[in-house]
């Protein structure tokens, strides 16, 4: 019997075809892999305290609690009040929930203001409880210029009673130098610090006392 080796045209199209996808996918599988770039902000240690004198009232600090969005890891940029877009490789190594949340803790055990500062860890045998909540910490591309800006605020309970003894908000805008993300990381860090700053002015303890 003879066989007809002979293919159809439309068959070899189709043959082509499946052999220059599989040649791309060969050649993307064999270009450079692009990993993620990471990044911390990072402050200035606060000063030691001063010798506490006549200070007795304790402190805890629970988690910051923030958007979802700023949990996801990626830095967050907005292109409009409306829009929000993600770096895709380039993101927290820490949460910023968990940095803010130290650095107010770490600025208010410096402060000598209270006997003690603590993370709070679900016990009550603290006189005032301090919740906060970051609400931006975001590149902003739009209004001229690329800027940051960064969003706190917070407030201070008494443990017993749960009434509210303290709260303040702010909201503090930084330029940036150059269009590049370290860039960007950089002005989040000198935002971030004046925003605590003004957070922490006046001082819970002023109440406390």
């Amino acid at each position: 019997m003879k066989v007809n080796m002979k293919m159809h045209p439309t068959a070899i199209r189709f043959a082509l075809a499946a052999l220059a996808i599989l040649v791309a996918i060969l050649m993307g599988c064999g270009g450079p892999v692009k990993y993620p770039n990471y990044y911390t902000l990072h402050l200035p240690p606060p000063p030691d305290p001063p010798v506490a004198e006549n200070v007795h009232a304790t402190l805890a600090v629970r988690e910051f609690r923030s958007p979802t969005y700023l949990r996801q890891g990626a830095i967050v940029y907005k292109t409009s009040p409306e829009q929000i877009g993600f770096y895709n490789y380039h993101r927290w190594a820490v949460d910023p929930r968990a940095f803010v949340t130290n650095a107010v803790a770490e600025n208010l055990r410096a402060s000598g203001n209270f006997a003690s500062v603590k993370l709070f860890d679900g016990r009550t045998d603290v006189d005032y409880v301090l919740s906060g909540r970051l609400d931006e910490l975001e590149e902003i591309d739009y209004d001229g210029g690329v800027k940051v800006r960064v969003s706190i605020s917070a407030q201070m309970m008494n443990a017993v009673t749960g009434a509210a003894v303290w709260t303040n908000s702010v909201s503090e805008v930084g330029t940036v130098g150059q269009r590049d993300v370290p860039a960007v990381v950089s002005a989040m860090n000198g935002t971030m610090g004046r925003a605590i700053e003004k957070l922490l002015t006046p001082p819970p303890a002023a109440v406390a006392k």
